[in-house]
């Protein structure tokens, strides 16, 4: 029996560390779960695998190569992402000034690079995607934050995406070789939409996690009412870096500003 590419998380998420995919998963190869952390605690994040740590909510201090970063997140749809990203055994720790709750990605590299912090300073985009075609039917928010221009060196592309009620987000439908995951998260508890995964569709809710392999066609839509959420990450195949994606043919002309 195949099992279903999308996770349900209808509780949300415990203290300490939620593990939702694991390297191990066959062609995924991405370990990706949600830290959350009471006040008060420091944590070492050194690991054997390449990391990123990106900050949903809350106050804490980055600590590495003799650096402190201060980082306060309130509202993941208001505000740009911060996150801190780490070569394999690179010394990094983490002190929370408040509750706190992260999202941790993981792939295996023995390539070696400098830490580094990025916010709405050094990030690679914040582009207001789908203006001027299509009746705005496709208007989103895309944040990248990192990807293969400014770290070459790294096995992960990481980024966001507000998709706003009732409108679509990766679209047109599209697709690439190298394997994605998708989290979403909805400004109302209730909330939902729906993601497309080559020929089949499924609703999606607060907390869910969808993983993207063998090349098929995603796009996502937020139901009407319901401000959706989502945080993307991608991984590199050797010899194979994910640089763009490759729009389904068919749906190509949905591109002209004239559409």
């Amino acid at each position: 029996m195949t099992r279903s590419p999308l996770m349900h998380k209808p509780q949300g998420f415990k203290l300490g560390y939620n593990s939702i995919t694991t390297i191990t998963e066959g062609k995924l190869g991405i370990n990706f779960g949600i830290l959350k952390l009471k006040r008060g605690l420091t944590q070492d994040l050194t690991s054997p695998l390449e990391n990123a740590y990106l900050l949903l909510q809350g106050k804490l201090i980055f600590s590495y190569d003799h650096k402190n970063y201060y980082a306060e997140r309130h509202s993941i749809f208001a505000e740009e992402p911060i996150a801190i990203h780490f070569a394999p055994h690179a010394k990094v720790t983490l002190k929370t000034l408040s509750n706190c709750e992260l999202a941790v990605l993981q792939v295996k590299n023995s390539q070696s690079f400098a830490t580094q912090v990025f916010d709405r300073k050094n990030m690679v985009a914040s582009e207001h995607r789908g203006k001027g075609i299509l009746e705005g039917t496709s208007y989103r928010i895309v944040r990248t934050i990192f990807d293969y221009t400014n770290r070459p060196q790294a096995r992960l592309v990481l980024g966001e995406d507000i998709n706003f009620q009732g409108r679509w987000s990766s679209y047109p439908p599209h697709h690439h070789r190298q394997p994605e995951i998708y989290h979403y998260r909805f400004a109302k508890p209730q909330g939902y939409g729906h993601a497309e995964l080559g020929e089949k569709v499924f609703k999606i809710y607060n907390h869910d996690t969808i993983k993207i392999l063998n090349q098929k066609d995603h796009a996502q839509v937020a139901a009407p009412g319901y401000l959706m959420y989502y945080i993307w990450a991608i991984r590199h195949l050797p010899h194979n870096p994910y640089i763009k994606p490759q729009f389904t043919r068919e749906h190509l002309w949905l591109l002209k500003p004239s559409s």
